[in-house]
């Protein structure tokens, strides 16, 4: 179970480059909270891979309101915006989707990053944390479209991470604050929500995060701490053989099973590979417990980015531009 540890600020304090050091931390995720600039953030990935350079750099760029580097970095609309233009012209949403997705991974890919967590397979279905970060509330649109954003992402180099599992979107409440239940049964689960996470599955996506919600009439427990969802649901029925990610631990979702320690614990009890620790404070007292131990060599490699596949399909700044245009046009004449 390898754990992914937030950072404080914008430079690698003494105490979290020891950190870094440890067999444990595979990761760091990256937040807006650590971003000045581009030759800032350059330079703290440097740091940090000088003293691991093995380490996993992540971060939340999906576009629209979650973006965590904005200020000299490519500005990318939401996802439910290629969405609304596929019930009018298919075709051009799914272009729009490549070149949505191929922006934000060579713009990631080119400071260091490995994996930018996307894309959001949930359904758009009023969910207070997920809203337009989603594609469409049509589970057969968003599960094309997720397919067709997981598989450019993996052409560019970067791996997917379909997030959040089994489906975030049918319940309104905000994890990060409340807890969640969704109260359907498995079978309408199936029908929908878990179909994006099907289809992009199929297409080979190489990770998965999980969704701090519960589902009282398939498990007691929420999906990040289910065995029943991860073990046997995604594994073994679902033959997913990649990486699974937990929801950042200190979430107000996952906060009823106890301390820091308890969850993490749970999380890697139930199934998870990979174990979101964001907060500074979370992840010192992670550190202060020795909590955490090595992942798999065969999870993670996959998920470092590919930086021979990226050179083969190196694009020019002229042809980068060229795409965001196009990108914004389409979207443009949608709108109007």
């Amino acid at each position: 179970m390898g754990l992914i540890i937030g950072l404080a600020g914008q430079t690698l304090a003494p105490e979290e480059a020891s950190y870094l050091t440890r067999k444990s931390v595979v990761g760091v995720i990256l937040f807006s909270r650590n971003f000045q600039s581009r030759a800032q953030i350059t330079e703290l990935i440097a740091a940090m891979r000088a003293i691991k350079n093995n380490l996993l750099v992540c971060v939340d760029q999906e576009g629209g309101r979650v973006q965590r580097f904005v200020p000299e970095f490519v500005k990318l609309p939401a996802l439910a915006e290629i969405g609304a233009l596929y019930g009018h012209n298919p075709n051009r949403a799914r272009l729009a989707c490549v070149l949505h997705a191929r922006a934000m991974a060579l713009d990631m890919l080119s400071i260091g990053i490995d994996l930018s967590f996307a894309p959001v397979a949930d359904l758009q279905r009023g969910n207070l944390a997920i809203g337009n970060r989603a594609f469409s509330a049509d589970p057969v649109i968003c599960a094309e479209l997720v397919s067709l954003y997981a598989d450019t992402l993996q052409s560019c180099g970067m791996a997917a991470t379909l997030k959040h599992f089994p489906g975030h979107g049918s319940v309104l409440e905000d994890t990060h604050f409340d807890l969640a239940s969704d109260q359907r049964e498995l079978t309408d689960i199936f029908r929908q929500d878990l179909l994006p996470f099907m289809a992009a599955i199929m297409a080979h996506a190489k990770a998965v995060m999980t969704a701090h919600v519960s589902y009282p009439q398939v498990d007691k427990h929420a999906a990040g701490y289910s065995k029943y969802w991860l073990k046997h649901i995604l594994r073994a029925q679902m033959g997913f053989q990649g990486a699974i990610i937990s929801d950042d631990v200190g979430m107000a979702g996952g906060a009823n099973i106890g301390t820091i320690a308890d969850r993490i614990n749970r999380h890697y009890r139930a199934g998870c590979d990979l174990i979101l620790v964001c907060s500074a404070e979370a992840t010192a007292e992670a550190m202060s417990q020795s909590l955490g131990r090595p992942a798999k060599h065969r999870l993670l490699k996959p998920l470092r980015a590919q930086r021979v596949g990226l050179a083969k399909r190196r694009i020019s700044s002229k042809q980068f531009t060229k795409d965001l245009v196009r990108l914004y046009a389409l979207l443009a004449a949608e709108a109007s």
